[in-house]
Order: C-alpha cells, then sequence, then structure tokens
C-alpha cells in the first residue's frame, strides 16, 4: 500500500519561500503520477502543480505558474514543491497525491494527510 508523508510547510511572510517534501514509500516511486493539492478555508480542494512519469512532464495551476515548482527525486522516492514568493492566498493545507500507473489520467489514488502552509501580508 502507498503511503504519503508531507513536511516543510509552516507561517512566513509575503514574498518569501518554503519547500515542501512528500516522502512516498510502499510501491516504485518512479512509475507513479504525483501531484500537488492545496485547500483553503471554506474552499474547495484545488489542483496545484503535477509531474507526470509517463512524459517526464510537470504542469501548474495557472495561479502559481512562474512561482511554484514541482520536481522529485526518484533515488529518495520524495516529491518536492518548491514555492517562491508567496502571497496570502496561497494559504492552505497542502496535499501530496499519487496515481497508480495503469490510470493514464483523472483521480487520484492515495493522498498524504497534508501540511499547512500560512503566509502573513
Amino acid at each position: 500500500q502507498v503511503q504519503l508523508v508531507e513536511s516543510g510547510g509552516g507561517l512566513v511572510q509575503a514574498g518569501g519561500s518554503l519547500r515542501l517534501s512528500c516522502v512516498f514509500s510502499g510501491r516504485t516511486f518512479s512509475i507513479y503520477t504525483m501531484a500537488w493539492f492545496r485547500q483553503a478555508p471554506g474552499k474547495e480542494r484545488e489542483f496545484v502543480a503535477r509531474f507526470s512519469w509517463r512524459a517526464d512532464s510537470t504542469l501548474y495551476a495557472d495561479s502559481v505558474k512562474g512561482r511554484f515548482t514541482i520536481s522529485r527525486d526518484n533515488a529518495k522516492n520524495t516529491l518536492y514543491l518548491q514555492m517562491n514568493n508567496l502571497k496570502p492566498e496561497d494559504t492552505a493545507v497542502y496535499y501530496c497525491a499519487a496515481r497508480e500507473p495503469l490510470r493514464s489520467s483523472g483521480t487520484y489514488d492515495y493522498w498524504g494527510q497534508g501540511t499547512q502552509v500560512t503566509v502573513s501580508s
């Protein structure tokens, strides 16, 4: 069974940076498409970024493009989200998610417990 454990959240001032990490265990990390989502208080969970293992490609939500960078280290079974120039509207619980290799698109099968990111103005 896949397990995901996020870390790296915290309180930061607007304009600052944070790097989130997600450690993957239980299966072969390199063949899973991985993603970051976030959920702000009172809002729906939203997509932030994805790293597809098939095409070794990335995709970002428009709201974070140019500020956030998703990356992965297959040797360390770890997914990262580098967040720069943070804004108060980035405040949310950030979740790591994994999609089974045979699923080409759609839902994610595994989720972490989330890590809180708070950006003060």
